[in-house]
């Protein structure tokens, strides 16, 4: 990555763990696209949910070059089903961008 990762915890205990689990995540990302120039993790708990229980929300914002990538996932209780919701969302969206660049991906031209 160009830009060092950024981490973001809201509302939630730091640990070591989830610190550790989201840089490894980020940086299994750049297997599937080596250029990424920016990655922004943000982990924060939900209180826009009336559920019982903690609801946590991951977002990711990746920047390729000339593509911007937001991955948002939401799971309750389980803050790190949450980050692996929203990192397989993420890898998936940068393997499209991979695909479309190398000319794997039909274009369908735009009616006039």
């Amino acid at each position: 990555m160009q830009v060092p990762l950024q981490i973001t915890v809201r509302d939630v205990p730091h640990s070591r763990a989830l610190d550790a689990r989201i840089r490894d995540k980020a940086a299994k990302l750049e297997e599937f696209h080596p250029r990424i120039s920016s990655c922004h993790v943000t982990v924060e708990e939900s209180s826009k949910h009336h559920h019982q229980g903690r609801q946590f929300a991951v977002r990711i914002d990746l920047r390729v070059p000339g593509r911007e990538i937001a991955v948002t996932r939401e799971h309750h209780e389980d803050v790190f089903v949450a980050l692996r919701d929203a990192f397989d969302a993420a890898k998936r969206q940068l393997e499209d961008v991979v695909r479309e660049k190398r000319g794997d991906v039909k274009v369908h031209d735009i009616p006039r």
